[in-house]
């Protein structure tokens, strides 16, 4: 779980706007970060079944944002590909 202010954090880099919360950049680079934090979890914890069930919903979760933002604007995909060190899809 993310605190308030690794959110405010990561929102303040990635927002397109002032007032931007919900924009997919954002989005995605929020779900990247809790997909990280529910990884060092389950090296820990091997037999957690129920994470790793919310592990793959926010990895297909992310894997949707990014297919609907490359239809949208590929720069921005790539820049946020980029910047959060991810593979491309």
């Amino acid at each position: 779980m993310l605190t308030l202010e690794e959110k405010t954090k990561i929102i303040e880099k990635y927002r397109l706007h002032n007032s931007d919360t919900g924009s997919p950049e954002v989005q995605i680079a929020l779900l990247s970060k809790e997909i990280k934090e529910m990884l060092l979890h389950l090296k820990e914890h091997r037999k957690d079944f129920h994470s790793k069930t919310g592990l793959l919903k926010m990895v297909c979760q992310r894997r949707k944002l990014l297919k609907y933002l490359k239809e949208e604007s590929a720069e921005r995909h790539n820049n946020i590909i980029k910047s959060l060190g991810l593979k491309k899809g």
